[in-house]
Parts: C-alpha cells; structure tokens; sequence
C-alpha cells in the first residue's frame, strides 16, 4: 500500500473503533449512568427510561442508513461520513456534560435520550459510509482484504473501553467515580474525534463517486430508485435475509451471547468471563483480514458460506462444552436431580419480550420466568387445569404463585427462599462457579473458536454486499438493510433466546434462533446471491434468481 492508501483505511477505521468505543462504554457505565440520570424518577418510569436509553441508538439507525445513505449518493461518499462521525462523536462528549438529575431533573435523562437517538442516527450512515469508501479505493484483486481492516479495528473500540473504563474505577475510587468519574470515558472520546476528523479531512473523495460525478451518471433520487425498481428491491431483500441476517446472528452469538451465557446461565464471575471474552476477542482480530484476504482468492460466497454452515452445526455442541468446562458442579446437579415444572400448559406464556416492558403474571409464567433468570434447565410436565404451578427438585416440591394477588411481593420472596433452598438440598452450587473448577484454557479455546464463526462471515460479507449493488444508489442501498437487520436479527437476539429457553426449559434451545436464522441465510445466499468477487466495482450489480455461479 502506498501512504495515501493507507491514510483512507485509517481514516475509515477510526470510526469504527469510536462506534464500538460508545457502545461498550455506554454498557460498561450502565450503573452509573442510572444513578446520574434516572436517580429521583419513580422505579417503573425509570425503568423505561433506561431501555430507551440503551434501545435508542439502535432504533434510529435504520433511519440514519436512510438518511445519510441518501446524502452519500447525492453528494458524495468523503462528506457524508465526515458528518457522521462529527455527530457521533459530539454526541459521546456531551454524554459526558450533561448534569445530573439533582440540577436539571427530569431534563437529564431527556438529554441522555436525545443523545443516544442522535448517535443512532449518525450511526446509520457510518459503517457503511466507511466501507463504501475504502471498498472503491481498493483495487478489486484485494477488496475483501482492504475491507476487512475496518471490523479488525472493531476489537480496538473493545479493548479501549475497557482500558479507560476498568483504571479508572481503581484510580479515583468507588464514590468518586460514581459522582463524577464515569464522565471522563465520554470526555476522553474527544481525542478520538479528532484525530478522525484531522484525518478524513485530508482525504479525496472515492474514485468511482467522483467517475459518477463527472460522467453525469449520479442518482437523482436513491431512496426512491432503491425501492421503487424491483431490480434494486430484489438485491436489498436479498441482502437483509442473506448476507446480514447471516452475518448479524452469528457475530453477535459469538461476541455478546457467550458473555450472557457464561455470566448468567453458567455463573461464570463477571471478571474471568471479561478476561476470557477480550482475550478471544484479540485472538481471532486476525482473522478478519485472513477471511477476507481468502475471498480475494477463491471468493467470497465459499468463505461465508462456510462461515454460516460451521456456526449453524458447531454451535450447540460447543455452547454444551462450555457448560462441562465452566461450572461442572452445576452440570451433574442437573443431571442428577433435573428440575421439573408442574403447570396448567393454557397458562404458559411465549416469553418474548423485546422491549423489556411486558409482564407475565400467571404461576407457570412466574415459575419459568424465575428459573430462566437462574439459569437452570427444566422440563415441563402437564398439570390439572386451573392448578398453581409447582417446582420439582429431587424429593422437593416447591408452590408458584400468581403475581396478580395483592400479597405477591411477599410470595415471590417465600418462593425465591423456597427455591434456594432446594436446589442447595440437591446439590446445585450457590453464587458463581468454582474457579478452581473451570478449565480456563478449554474455555478459551471454545470462544475462539466461536468467535471465529463471526470473522468468517463479517470480513467476506462487507466486501460483498458493496459490490452486491450498483455505484450511483450504493450508499442508501447498502446501509438500510445492514442497520435494520443488525437491529432486528442482532439485536432481538437475547430477548428471542429467552423467549425459547423459558418455552422449552432448555438452557441450550435459545441457539435455536442464531442456528435457524444463519440456515436461512445459507440458502438465500447459495441460490439468489452472485459470486461479486473480481468484478470491476462500476459494474457492481449481480442479481441472480434461479441459480448461482
């Protein structure tokens, strides 16, 4: 590479590492970000506040991928994602300035709100603005590669927000960062900001929009052409539930779910699963460019593909090896004394709860809302219509109750102690899993492994879904049904894996979703979407109905 290519993979990939910065940052800060801004409101509109707060910036950026995606067409892709990653880095810092809810009230978590809405907006328009750019830089013999830099950097915004965040805490102490301290991690971003704004100000614009520009041959109307023609709806639908369905499911399985998974169900203390999920993160980091410097060579179908068919086949056994090695007294509990729920079926509900506000309130629901929080699997067993369901532990038997009745708080805390106490009787451990009992290397080798998956199908994905549209509405094209599916196959995630854990009673059954959804996408991919590798990127729209190459 010469410095002036160097220089656009730099400038594109510092606002990947800001985004994922933001995003670890803000999860990372969660507590505190409560206490700040959501202090004097009452519990249940707190509550509320708080999943606005963190669903925010996903909402949005479909509307953002709108938005800027229109702007990128129309007046080029350099000023767009200049204007993206100015908004997304302001609203990080003023994160970090807005007063707490002692001095403005409920001002302060309107702000905060506000902010994340604004992020998500510019959000919508920046990965894709920044991949667009490098991917019409790149010479078409290393594309996949070139583009892969930028979600290699992605580990970097990881690793940063843990480096500010975890120093600080032992640096100005509990209280203090509590009060103040947790404001300096969004201050700090400025840095950030402007060595990426410094940057990109010194770039030129990408070769083909310019080619466009001067040949006349510019959308006038992208949203509308990306719409309004089938031709062009055909690629983005086959892109939602082909390439980004795939793609979505898969990373976040191996990058979040394994942390919900080890923490909650596995009872792994939060710092070995931290040290373990970081260290898998910067183990597998190289393997973004390897994938996608491999669909330079042989193309990027067979490396996504495969990407998708290891992850739908491997990831149940794996998820299974992680329980023996993580916490094996719980293990043998369940296999020992397995918990059995007693309920009328008519009251089970499906659990989805995307939005976090719903609530269940028969005893079937209460019972297997309770011990899907707990992490324990269960089988479900019928019982008479009308009854109040129970919990079989061994020789135990404990009584649900309906959260309907007026006493319901002191029946839920008479069935958590109940509870307790008998899955201690029958030999399931108490609090996090025995450290000395873990095999941390095998643990480790397992999320490799699974993260790997996700750099299978990010790195070749990205390359292929540019090259999956035409220049002149590429921008809008691209960045709607990327953001939109990360948001609904990503994002729905967690609360559909739950939805399915407290359904079936099995603690395993949640990568049901992940591995239906990356089936799915194998076979639109194998059969609607082109093999683009090579292709000259002026050209870029393979659209292929009956069969692929």
């Amino acid at each position: 590479m010469t410095r002036a290519e160097r220089r656009v993979i730099i400038a594109a990939s510092l606002g990947t590492v800001l985004e994922l910065y933001d995003f670890f940052v803000v999860g990372l800060l969660a507590n505190e970000l409560a206490k700040a801004f959501f202090s004097g409101i009452n519990p249940a509109a707190a509550y509320i506040f708080t999943l606005l707060g963190f669903a925010a910036g996903f909402v949005l950026r479909p509307f953002g991928a709108l938005a800027f995606g229109r702007i990128g067409d129309l007046f080029g892709r350099k000023r767009t994602f200049l204007v993206t990653i100015v908004m997304m880095g302001a609203c990080t810092f003023g994160i970090g300035l807005i007063p707490g809810y002692p001095i403005v009230g409920i001002a302060a978590p309107m702000l905060f709100i506000g902010m994340r809405l604004l992020q998500g907006l510019a959000l919508g328009g920046e990965f894709s603005g920044a991949v667009i750019y490098v991917a019409e830089h790149a010479p078409a013999r290393a594309r996949g590669a070139w583009t892969s830099w930028i979600i290699l950097t992605a580990a970097l915004g990881l690793l940063l927000s843990f480096a500010v965040v975890l120093p600080l805490r032992v640096l100005v102490g509990k209280d203090a960062f509590v009060d103040w301290g947790w404001r300096i991690p969004f201050l700090v971003s400025s840095i950030l900001l402007a060595i990426s704004v410094w940057v990109r100000l010194k770039l030129d614009e990408s070769p083909e929009f310019a080619r466009m520009k001067a040949a006349g041959t510019l959308s006038k109307a992208p949203i509308a052409e990306t719409f309004g023609q089938w031709k062009h709806l055909k690629l983005v639908l086959i892109a939602f539930f082909g390439m980004v369905a795939g793609q979505a499911v898969v990373w976040y399985t191996g990058q979040f779910y394994t942390m919900f998974f080890l923490t909650k169900v596995l009872k792994v203390d939060d710092a070995s699963a931290n040290l373990l999920v970081i260290g898998a993160t910067v183990a597998t980091a190289p393997l973004y460019f390897f994938f996608g410097w491999l669909s330079d060579r042989i193309g990027r179908k067979p490396v996504f593909l495969s990407g998708l068919l290891l992850a739908a086949l491997c990831f149940l056994p794996l998820f299974r090896m992680m329980s023996h090695y993580a916490n094996p007294a719980l293990e043998r509990a369940q296999q020992q004394a397995p918990v059995v729920v007693v309920a009328d079926i008519s009251q089970c509900a499906l659990q989805f709860n995307p939005t976090g506000t719903a609530t269940y309130s028969s005893s079937c629901d209460v019972v297997k809302a309770t011990l899907g929080k707990a992490g324990l699997s269960y089988t479900t067993v019928p019982g008479p219509s009308g009854a109040v369901a129970q919990v079989r532990i061994g020789a135990d038997r404990i009584i649900g109750y309906d959260a309907r009745v007026s006493d319901a708080h002191v029946q839920s805390r008479l069935f958590d102690n109940a509870l307790r106490a008998a899955l201690s009787r029958n030999g399931y451990p108490e609090g996090t899993a025995d450290l000395a009992a873990m095999n941390m290397p095998m643990l480790f080798l397992l999320l490799v492994i699974s993260l790997s998956f996700g750099t299978m199908t990010f790195a070749p994905s990205s390359a292929m879904l540019v090259e999956h549209f035409p220049s002149r509405i590429r921008y809008t094209a691209m960045s709607f049904p990327y953001h939109l599916g990360s948001a609904i196959f990503g994002g729905f995630l967690p609360a559909a894996a739950f939805a399915i854990v407290a359904a079936t009673g099995d603690i395993f059954s949640g990568l049901r979703y992940p591995v239906t959804v990356a089936s799915m996408a194998f076979v639109v991919t194998l059969f609607l979407a082109k093999e683009s590798r090579g292709k000259p990127i002026a050209d870029a729209s393979p659209v292929q109905a009956s069969q692929s190459r």
